[in-house]
């Protein structure tokens, strides 16, 4: 029998990535609110391998940067959110594209935050060289209609 999660309480979850790898997290029901006014940016290579990122996106992690810097994007990936979310990212960020989308994030400590993000290829003499990330506060309308819609796709 299923029961509720306790507030602030870890529940273990494994995830699995599209390139077959896993990764034990431990998730809270603990939102943290967006930083109003900032914006969280953050800048990838080709394979969504962290390069750069600023102090709102270490801030709103938990992370610091020298844990961020090299570490694979889904570093930060909630197990509510759907492959089918980060699929659709890719394809078509990796098409050339500008993705926008509302993601919810997994700090270090297993809390979460909701962002809007926009995500753009970062191109070079026409190749793509890497992905630029910004996250704004998003709309809780939506925030809650995106909850509502990953809950149905996962």
């Amino acid at each position: 029998m299923d029961r509720a999660q306790v507030p602030g309480e870890a529940v273990e979850h494994t995830l699995t990535f599209a390139d077959g790898t896993c990764r034990r997290v431990f998730v809270t029901s603990v939102e943290t609110p967006y930083p109003h006014g900032k914006l969280i940016v953050s800048r990838t290579d080709t394979s969504g391998v962290i390069t750069q990122c600023n102090k709102s996106f270490v801030d709103m992690s938990g992370y610091t940067e020298a844990e961020l810097i090299g570490q694979p994007h889904c570093i930060l990936r909630h197990p509510d959110m759907p492959a089918a979310a980060f699929a659709d990212l890719w394809e078509t960020v990796q098409a050339g594209r500008q993705w926008n989308g509302y993601v919810k994030n997994l700090r270090k400590d297993g809390g979460h935050y909701w962002v809007y993000a926009t995500v753009v290829p970062n191109v070079r003499d026409g190749k793509i060289v890497g992905f630029t990330s910004v996250r704004r506060e998003p709309s809780r309308e939506k925030v809650l209609a995106a909850e509502a819609q990953y809950r149905s796709m996962n």
